[in-house]
């Protein structure tokens, strides 16, 4: 039950869900801290997820537009690898005024499973408190089991009568058995709307696109974040669940502008931690159709993102944002910091980019 605090290594066995909230939190940390009736294995779910709780009274959850960028934002940590909640204010001071839609706490990209349960629920409070009120927080959590995942999911409801109209996704799938079935059985019991995450570079799994389609029919699953990169998919699920109230998002820069071709409504996108208005500006220009731009800023965009992704991963990922004058600071053990030669590497690649302090 811990999948949480499972090391990366061990990602292939486990379910790693986010969930989707408002800056309305419904209890406060120490609320969280002080209830001490759950067993250690439920912290990391029913404490997660009671603070993630918000409240959609004014705006039903199918209404809900998903179409614009969301940077995965790192986790600060200090050099003795403690969270920096001081670097986190100064980076969301800069971000504030690039246009995005919302920001994604606890992904990958968070080394969210590198940190304890209860840092990671600090770490979503402070990044709700920051946001700005009209942006949306997708907040990374786990679970490996179903019948105790929806357990943890009756209980918040129990304890918060708020938690009616809710958005949660899941992410990372390396499950043996059916998919669908799984899945199903959590959207049925969830009080709140469900969106699938596939990723296939952290589990070895590519959540399959008929299994995808058939999950796009129940009323309680409401989208996609795709960051296998296989745009034939992509377009193939955007095509056939066209006639539903299912939203496709693009997981990566790099695939952001097909995506947008074949009907994704935006992207989770890694780079967007550096250059957050470049991949906000391919948004715009494609919304203006502006085609001939966006393709060429798209170009512009891959090497980049190839950079802080597949190349360097989180340590070229936050040192980039160095070059640009936000906190990108350590990572956590066991990651570690890029040899000299790739940082000169990483600087040639950013150097072009506007804002480049270096």
């Amino acid at each position: 039950m811990a999948a949480v605090l499972i090391p990366r290594s061990y990602n292939k066995l486990f379910l790693r869900f986010t969930t989707l909230i408002s800056r309305n939190l419904h209890c406060s940390y120490k609320e969280i801290v002080e209830n001490n009736t759950f067993s250690l294995n439920a912290i990391s779910y029913r404490k997660f997820h009671k603070m993630s709780a918000f409240s959609t009274s004014s705006e039903k959850s199918s209404s809900l537009d998903l179409s614009g960028i969301f940077p995965p934002i790192v986790t600060p940590f200090q050099e003795n690898e403690d969270i920096s909640y001081d670097k986190l204010t100064e980076n969301f001071n800069k971000w504030k005024d690039v246009p995005f839609r919302g920001y994604v706490v606890q992904g990958s990209n968070g080394e969210y499973a590198y940190m304890k349960a209860e840092e990671k629920i600090a770490l979503v409070q402070k990044v709700r408190e920051l946001a700005p009120k009209d942006k949306l927080i997708l907040a990374g959590s786990g679970c490996e089991e179903q019948q105790t995942w929806i357990s943890e999911i009756h209980n918040d409801e129990r304890k918060d009568p708020h938690q009616k109209n809710k958005l949660r996704t899941f992410s990372k799938f390396k499950l043996t058995h059916d998919y669908e079935n799984y899945l199903t059985n959590v959207a049925d019991n969830s009080p709140i709307p469900v969106i699938l995450y596939s990723v296939p570079a952290n589990t070895g799994i590519d959540l399959p696109a008929e299994c995808i389609i058939k999950l796009s029919a129940h009323s309680n699953i409401i989208g996609l974040k795709d960051s296998g990169g296989d745009i034939t998919k992509i377009g193939y699920v955007i095509h056939k669940t066209a006639s539903r109230n299912f939203q496709v998002l693009a997981g990566s820069a790099s695939f952001l502008f097909p995506s947008y071709c074949l009907g994704a409504v935006g992207g989770v996108c890694a780079l967007a931690n550096v250059l957050g208005r470049q991949v906000c500006q391919l948004h715009e220009l494609y919304k203006q159709g502006k085609m001939e731009d966006a393709k060429l800023l798209q170009h512009k965009l891959i090497q980049p993102n190839t950079a802080v992704t597949k190349t360097f991963g989180v340590p070229g990922l936050k040192k980039s944002m160095e070059f640009f004058g936000y906190y990108g600071g350590p990572t956590r053990s066991p990651l570690l910091p890029l040899k000299d030669a790739q940082i000169a590497q990483l600087r040639e690649i950013f150097k072009p980019f506007e804002g480049f302090q270096g």
